[in-house]
């Protein structure tokens, strides 16, 4: 009987390891969905296939000419940029996506920042 109860617990863990992500919450999302330029009031990110990207803002009185170039990667829900400074260095922000369709992408940071992006 012993047996029969360590392998049916065996089992269970091996479907769910299976059955989902448990580091990203189990939700993946289509990165194929993320190019194109995306606009949260003031704050502008474009999105190249190629997996680089740039972002501005207007409020800082930054026009996309000025805009400042990422690397990004999206695993999962855990969509990485990486800022590349102008004096040298890199700087990684990683969030959590929760939506991302053909006109929505939303995701927070770890501290509890939200954003909410349309396409343009």
């Amino acid at each position: 009987m012993k047996k029969k109860l360590q392998i049916l617990c065996f089992c269970l863990v091996a479907f769910w390891m299976t059955s989902c992500d448990p580091i990203n919450g189990g939700e993946k999302f289509d990165k194929t969905l993320l190019p194109g330029s995306w606009v949260s009031g003031t704050l502008h990110e474009h999105y190249n296939a190629t997996g680089t990207g740039y972002t501005w803002d207007t409020a800082d009185d930054v026009s996309e000419e000025e805009a400042q170039p990422f690397t990004w990667t999206l695993e999962g829900s855990t969509l990485t940029q990486i800022h590349r400074m102008e004096m040298g260095g890199n700087i990684p922000k990683t969030y959590t996506v929760t939506k991302l369709n053909a006109t929505t992408l939303a995701y927070h940071d770890n501290y509890g920042k939200t954003y909410t992006f349309t396409k343009q």
